[in-house]
């Protein structure tokens, strides 16, 4: 059986004034899936965005976002990431109480 790898590249390092645009050049380099790090400056130091961002992006591509939650608490927020154009939803054992009603 053959696999497909699936290139998801992180947009943590772009230009934030510019995410928009580093989305779509990301997409043009062929980037199967846009991978979206989302910190809180709680659960890890760095801060990064949130739902209102990731919506403002959506409508740049229909790639598959791949969200990786680094915030804690993961679960008041998890409608929230869904809403905004989240496929995809990571979150981590250890953000929350309740993994499984994550």
């Amino acid at each position: 059986m053959v696999t497909r790898t699936i290139i998801a590249p992180s947009v943590l390092s772009a230009d934030f004034s510019r995410l928009g645009d580093e989305v779509e050049a990301v997409v043009r380099a062929g980037a199967d899936w846009i991978h979206l790090d989302v910190m809180d400056g709680h659960f890890v130091p760095n801060i990064t965005f949130g739902p209102p961002v990731i919506k403002a992006i959506r409508d740049r591509t229909d790639k598959i976002f791949d969200c990786h939650l680094m915030i804690a608490p993961a679960d008041p927020y998890l409608a929230a990431f869904a809403d905004a154009g989240c496929d995809i939803i990571t979150v981590h054992a250890e953000a929350g109480p309740h993994l499984d009603r994550s």
